[in-house]
C-alpha cells in the first residue's frame, strides 16, 4: 500500500504532529502549543477528489498468509516512525501504534467515499470521564463496588458513518374511534357508543435524519446518543479527523434506506395521531406515506466509546461527542434490588389488605 494514503499534520513550529483540540476547535501542537485554524489546511484534502490511484500489483510466488485473513487487512507504513499500521477496510483514521502519532488513511475518503460533512468533537476524553462517573452516580442500584473495582479498558473519540436523510412526507392517515355515554334511568343503566372515522392528511419535512452507516456500531446504541445539531457540522476536511480514530460506511444510502423510512413513518405517525382527542379510543385503520424532495447526504458524527470490565463480563457505554448526551448498560445489585421492592412495595401491600378489609367485613 503507497505511504501517499498516510496523512500526517506537522506542527509548522516544530515539525511535532499536530490533532484537533475539541476545546477550541484549533489544530493543536501536544509539544509547543501551536495553534491555527483546520482551514490552514485544506490545500492537503485536494487529492480528495482525484479518482482512486492504480493497483497494478504481482501476486508473490512466496508463501503468505491466506486470502481469507488478508482480504480485510491493509498494511500502512508510519511516516513518523516507520512502524507498521494494520488496518481493516473501513478505518479511515487511526493511532501508529509504535510511536502514537494520529494518522489519516486518506483513501478511505476519496471520489465518492468523501464525506458531505462533519460534526467536530466538542468534549474531550477527560469530559467522557467526568460524563461516565456522573452516570454511574444516579444509578441507586448500582453495586458499591464497581465504581471502584471497575476499569476503562478502553476510551477512544470515534467520528462514526452517517447518511443523513431529507425529505417531505405527505400523510394519508384514517383512524376508528369511538364516545361512550352512559346514564341511568330507574333500575336500568344504558351506555351509548357512538362510532366515528376520522381522517387526517397533511405534510410533514424531514431534515439530516440519521442512520448509522457502521455494521461494527450498535443502531440502538448510536440512536440512544442522539440528537446531534448538525447545524453546527462542516464542510469535510481530514484534518478534523486528527488525533481520533474514524470509519469510513460499510452499508451504503441503499441499504440504510429502510431503516430512515422506518424512523420517518414512526414520526409521522405518532404526530398525526397526536392530532386526535376527545375519544374514549382510537385504533388506526390506514396509513399511507408518500416521500418527495427527497436527498441524502453523508457526514461523520463525533462519538465517544467507553468499554469497562466488572466481575469478568464487559460493559459499552457511548456519550455524544458534541452534547454529552451519555448512555450504557449497568450491572444491578441484586440485593439492593430486593431491598427496595421491599422498602415500596410492603407499605402498598398493608395497605390494600386494610382497604380490603374495612370494605369486606
Amino acid at each position: 500500500m503507497p505511504n501517499t494514503e498516510i496523512l500526517e499534520y506537522k506542527c509548522p513550529c516544530c515539525g511535532g504532529v499536530v490533532e484537533f483540540d475539541s476545546s477550541t476547535q484549533l489544530m493543536k501542537c501536544p509539544y509547543c502549543d501551536t495553534t491555527f485554524d483546520p482551514a490552514a489546511l485544506m490545500e492537503k484534502d485536494e487529492a480528495l477528489n482525484q479518482p482512486p490511484a492504480d493497483e497494478m500489483q504481482w501476486e508473490s510466488v512466496s508463501e503468505e498468509w491466506p486470502e481469507d485473513e488478508t482480504s480485510e487487512m491493509n498494511v500502512y507504513t508510519c511516516k513518523s516512525c516507520g512502524g507498521e499500521i494494520i488496518a481493516d477496510a473501513n478505518t479511515g483514521a487511526t493511532h501508529c501504534p509504535f510511536c502514537g502519532n494520529p494518522v489519516v488513511l486518506t483513501s478511505r475518503f476519496t471520489g465518492a467515499l468523501k464525506p458531505d460533512y462533519v460534526l467536530p468533537f466538542q468534549l474531550s476524553k477527560e469530559d467522557a470521564k467526568l460524563k461516565l462517573k456522573a452516570f454511574m452516580k444516579q444509578k441507586k442500584l448500582l453495586p458499591k463496588l464497581f465504581s471502584e473495582e471497575n476499569h476503562l479498558d478502553e476510551i477512544k473519540g470515534v467520528y462514526v458513518p452517517f447518511w443523513l436523510y431529507n425529505a417531505d412526507a405527505d400523510a394519508d392517515l384514517n383512524y376508528h374511534a369511538t364516545r361512550t355515554r352512559m346514564w341511568r334511568s330507574g333500575d336500568t343503566e344504558y351506555t351509548e357508543t357512538s362510532h366515528f372515522r376520522l381522517v387526517r392528511q397533511g405534510t410533514l419535512g424531514f431534515a439530516n435524519v440519521p442512520v448509522d452507516g457502521s455494521s461494527v456500531m450498535d443502531d440502538t446504541l448510536m440512536e440512544s446518543i442522539e440528537p446531534f445539531d448538525v447545524s453546527q457540522a462542516k464542510p469535510f476536511q481530514t484534518a478534523y479527523l486528527s488525533g481520533y480514530y474514524a470509519d469510513k460506511y460499510d452499508i451504503d444510502a441503499k441499504q440504510s434506506e429502510e431503516r430512515a423510512n422506518q424512523r420517518i413513518r414512526a414520526t409521522t405517525e405518532d404526530a398525526f395521531r397526536s392530532t386526535v382527542s376527545g375519544y374514549a379510543t382510537v385504533a388506526p385503520e390506514r396509513s399511507t406515506i408518500r416521500l418527495t424532495n427527497t436527498s441524502t447526504h453523508y457526514a461523520l458524527y463525533p462519538v465517544w466509546l467507553l468499554n469497562t470490565t466488572y466481575n469478568g463480563q464487559k460493559y459499552q457505554f457511548a456519550m455524544n461527542g458534541q452534547t454529552g448526551k451519555f448512555v450504557g448498560d449497568m450491572p444491578i445489585d441484586k440485593k439492593a434490588y430486593w431491598k427496595w421492592r421491599l422498602i415500596y412495595t410492603l407499605p402498598i401491600a398493608g395497605v390494600i389488605w386494610l382497604l380490603l378489609y374495612l370494605f369486606l367485613r
